[in-house]
């Protein structure tokens, strides 16, 4: 065909139905060449009105576009403060098999903005106390719901084939669920600088897990966009040639797949100031595909806050860095963000011994620093040591023995300033300190033996004395007394992993006669046997009241797989990725599945001395296996159930 007539077809096309083109892009550039998000009316209904604490709020749905002669609906919450004018607004994108937040949207209102929680994956949306029955987001003959509701296919992890539910009807990244879902998010931005309430020259997004790589994609590709946070998503792609980083997810891309769906294209455009937000471990948005993919993002644009030891959430300290960086960028409050933190890793010392030196910005009162290391080369079950960093000066040092140099070195600190007190206060109880979190950083194995590494650490038995708290493992449900949960890698850690034949010791204080119910889940995301999958492992243990130390002890013949299909016993402690303490869980009971509840805590939530008794190193394997594509995909899914299901227990 002639390609002035293609040209003209292509036009015509766009001006009738945006973006039913008849030869697909092959960059992003031709990608978005064709769509103005302010073109088309947005025909924008008013579904539902009210008013609660002072805001607004209003149930909206509007018009992406027509498609295939249908028209593609996105409904979403809509709020503000009710004397408002000229605000900042605020663009959420939830995540994937959630729905918009009305909780979202209200709380950035009681702080004076205006915000917009849309609806893409199409699921009920929650008004509180009842479900919204009303009209709801309707892709016409598109289907861009999340899970999918009515295509077999998932058009988000892929193919760009075309079927009955995508844009094209040739193999097009147009066909891909991302594309749709960015067209309905640039189309929120159109909906939120039309309201007269708001100024459109001050608008922010963020977004969670799919909508944190939404919210990456979107920064990159629309320069209305003031400033962003995306929260575990957006880390991008590694590929398996990329052998100079060490850890890491690495996926297999087609070259359109890079050049049009990967956030690999869209992080290198991003203009305005972004704030990374994600924890260590996180499965959806790997820290190690983070620190390579977002290396050249300056730091005069660029923030990060980095959650140790979680996965898929983030602890207070850090939480609250979103609300800060959206008060410095679109409300130009007096708060400014501290910089980023400079760290050295320093392999060629005099004692061979690896030395991190990090230089905070001290322009406000820091509590804390805190610098973490590992050798793990598996990104989801590494643990984190904490590296006791000492304050010399200005700066602040650690030095990091390592056991083996055959293994790479990952790095990364943490600096805690103090909250202030303005942002203390307000719809939600915020914590009193923030983190703002160096750049990871890495070293492999060629590079610890160029620099003459020795590896002088040694195996140990005293695995957390307690004297430091739960500063090495993560917290779960803590508001709930009977739910509470505490989960730690460090028996992975090959320096803490469990002798053979040996017993794991504690001690804790209960005041009330409970249990605990004792967790060790083991090759998790294949980290031990790759191939294999995860199983856990538990065994439940009863306490009598009263306010001395108990000991609590675990020997590996008293464990019982929660799977009632495996009923092989755990052979030796070398394939525990995870160990969590908690008074309720799930157990196995004459060959099914029971969920062992426990009372309500009463008395501290601390335990010491958690040790290893007997057993011989002597048939130990110190192997660590690094990420594969493979394992990732088995436990993907089963993942974001996870995250779905304590997401729930969070709102109770």
């Amino acid at each position: 065909m002639n390609h002035s007539l293609v040209a003209l077809f292509s036009a015509l096309l766009a001006f009738a139905e945006p973006l039913a083109a008849a030869e697909p892009p092959q960059s992003i550039k031709e990608l978005w060449a064709d769509f103005d998000p302010r073109k088309e009316p947005l025909e924008t209904e008013v579904l539902k009105e009210w008013e609660q604490d002072g805001v607004n709020c209003r149930i909206i749905r509007y018009e992406v576009g027509v498609f295939k002669g249908a028209h593609s609906r996105v409904a979403a919450f809509y709020a503000f403060p009710k004397s408002g004018s000229k605000l900042p607004a605020i663009l959420q994108m939830h995540g994937g098999g959630q729905s918009a937040s009305l909780n979202s949207v209200v709380t950035y209102a009681k702080r004076g903005y205006a915000s917009l929680s849309i609806n893409w994956g199409g699921n009920k949306m929650s008004l509180g106390q009842e479900t919204w029955s009303g009209p709801q987001t309707d892709w016409g003959k598109l289907d861009a719901t999340h899970p999918p509701q009515r295509n077999k296919a998932n058009h988000f992890a892929g193919p760009l084939t075309p079927d009955g539910f995508t844009l094209d009807a040739v193999e097009s990244p147009r066909n891909s669920n991302w594309f749709v879902v960015l067209m309905a998010a640039r189309r929120a931005i159109t909906f939120l600088e039309q309201q007269p309430e708001v100024d459109p020259t001050r608008i922010g997004a963020h977004g969670h897990s799919m909508g944190g790589k939404l919210t990456t994609n979107l920064a990159g590709i629309d320069q209305r966009i003031k400033a962003a946070v995306p929260s575990c998503g957006g880390s991008g792609d590694l590929l398996e040639s990329e052998d100079v980083v060490p850890g890491g997810s690495r996926t297999k891309r087609t070259a359109v797949e890079l050049a049009c769906i990967s956030d690999n294209t869209y992080i290198p455009l991003i203009s305005c100031p972004v704030l990374w937000l994600s924890p260590t471990n996180d499965f959806h948005a790997h820290i190690d595909n983070m620190a390579w993919n977002w290396r050249d993002v300056p730091d005069d644009r660029l923030r990060l806050s980095i959650s140790p030891h979680f996965n898929h959430r983030h602890s207070d300290e850090h939480g609250i860095t979103e609300y800060l960086w959206f008060e410095e960028h679109l409300k130009g409050a007096a708060f400014k963000m501290p910089r980023t933190p400079q760290m050295v890793l320093d392999l060629e010392t005099a004692d061979g011994l690896p030395l991190i030196t990090l230089t905070p910005d001290d322009s406000q009162p820091i509590r804390r620093v805190d610098i973490y290391y590992s050798q793990d080369p598996h990104a989801l079950t590494r643990f984190w040591r904490d590296a006791k960093a000492v304050k010399k000066g200005n700066k602040w040092s650690a030095v990091c023995p390592v056991m083996r140099i055959d293994q790479p070195i990952f790095a990364y600190a943490n600096v805690v300033y103090e909250n202030p007190a303005e942002y203390r206060e307000g719809p939600q109880q915020t914590p009193d300190t923030f983190a703002i979190s160096s750049r990871m950083l890495s070293a492999t194995p060629a590079k610890l033996q160029a620099a003459k590494v020795k590896a002088t650490d040694k195996q140990d038995r005293l695995i957390d004395d307690g004297a430091r708290g739960w500063k090495d493992w993560y917290q779960l449900n803590w508001g709930h007394p009977p739910l509470w949960t505490v989960t730690t890698r460090k028996l992975k850690d090959a320096k803490w992993r469990g002798p053979d034949g040996a017993t794991l010791h504690f001690e804790i204080q209960c005041q009330t006669d409970n249990q605990l119910v004792l967790t060790f889940n083991c090759n998790a995301w294949g980290a031990m046997i790759p191939g294999k999958p995860a199983v856990d492992y538990t065994v439940v243990k009863k306490l009598t009241a009263s306010k001395e130390w108990q000991t609590v002890s675990a020997n590996i013949s008293e464990l019982s797989a929660t799977d009632p299909r495996v009923t092989a016993p755990l052979a030796n402690w070398q394939t525990v990725t995870e160990f969590s303490i908690s008074p309720s869980g799930t157990t196995v009971k004459d060959g099914q599945k029971i969920d062992a509840k426990g009372k309500s805590w009463q008395g501290p939530r601390v335990i010491r001395n958690l040790r290893w008794e007997g057993g011989d190193y002597l048939g130990h394997k110190n192997v660590d296996s690094a990420l594969s594509a493979d394992g990732l995909q088995r436990n993907f899914n089963d993942a974001i159930k996870k995250s779905l299901e304590q997401e729930k227990l969070d709102r109770k």
